[in-house]
């Protein structure tokens, strides 16, 4: 069972007092990507997370979901021992992220991705010849052609459409039931971000973009590690049309001011009517989705304050 301890390493409170700057702090991570000796110097005061199949280990304390933090020496055990013994399960990496706080989720994320990549590079795609990886993780290279290979992140665009009154947001047979969204979907070869979004909304939903702004950005592991890069889009007096050759798109639809805020407040449990269907509902406060929604709802209202 030696996939199960194949974990992501947290720096220890050591290396938190020994780097206090941010300058410090990324050049030191830098050097353990490198150096093999520092690295498993590191890995003895590290902590470790545990992920058996791409699903990570969680554990239940009262109404909190918890993620045990385990040091090098905790030695190799079946999956059925480990969940006994830590009083937790392994649990899909979609649920974990909305249940674990901001801090651990993304952590989550990134070790996830890491070990997906891994999984799935371990053949040089030149010569076919088994690649290693180095202590860190950092790489793979296939010595019989000298290629070094990394990880690398698919850019997404992520955009939510407004008319200046309403929000447009959308949902795919494969989401929740009741759950809607922001547009989104992958950059081609040499398209910028604006272009990419511009054709996105047009492709998608037959609008043309008349301006567009930048919100943020957030690595995203599904379907398989994605930086989404998230944008405000304003378009004017246009008429809604979904592509009828769309394979994404279930529904496309404008929402209110009332309606978001009502939607927000609401998840997935809630949101499930006496008659079975159910009520619109959004992503939660973890995706970028969540907060291009909440920053138009600050906009249309003038508040400061975040609607949760």
């Amino acid at each position: 069972m030696a996939a199960i301890y194949q974990a992501a390493y947290r720096g220890a409170a050591l290396f938190c007092r020994s780097h206090s700057t941010y300058v410090r702090k990324m050049r030191y991570l830098n050097k353990l990507k490198e150096d093999d000796s520092l690295c498993r110097q590191a890995q003895t005061s590290g902590t470790f997370y545990l992920f058996h199949n791409l699903s990570p280990f969680l554990r239940k304390v009262g109404k909190k979901y918890l993620i045990p933090q385990l040091s090098a020496a905790a030695g190799a055990s079946e999956k059925s021992v480990i969940e006994a013994e830590l009083k937790g399960s392994f649990t899909d990496l979609r649920k974990a992220l909305f249940v674990v706080d901001e801090k651990d989720s993304t952590l989550l994320a990134s070790a996830q991705a890491l070990l997906r990549w891994h999984d799935s590079h371990q053949y040089c795609s030149k010569t076919g010849q088994p690649t290693q990886k180095n202590i860190a993780g950092s790489k793979r290279v296939c010595h019989a052609s000298g290629i070094t290979y990394y990880p690398q992140a698919s850019p997404v665009v992520i955009i939510l459409v407004s008319d200046g009154s309403r929000c447009l947001l959308a949902r795919q047979p494969s989401f929740p039931e009741g759950m809607f969204t922001a547009l989104s979907g992958f950059c081609d070869l040499g398209e910028a971000v604006e272009e990419a979004a511009r054709r996105e909304v047009a492709e998608e939903v037959g609008l043309e973009v008349e301006s567009l702004r930048y919100s943020a950005s957030q690595h995203w592991p599904f379907p398989s590690s994605c930086l989404m890069i998230a944008c405000h889009a304003l378009v004017r007096g246009q008429q809604l049309k979904i592509s009828m050759n769309s394979l994404e798109l279930e529904e496309a639809r404008w929402f209110s001011l009332e309606e978001i805020v009502d939607g927000l407040k609401r998840g997935p449990k809630s949101a499930k009517q006496d008659n079975g269907s159910f009520l619109p509902w959004f992503p939660p406060k973890q995706a970028v989705a969540h907060q291009l929604i909440n920053e138009w709802v600050k906009q249309q209202t003038s508040q400061p304050t975040q609607v949760q």
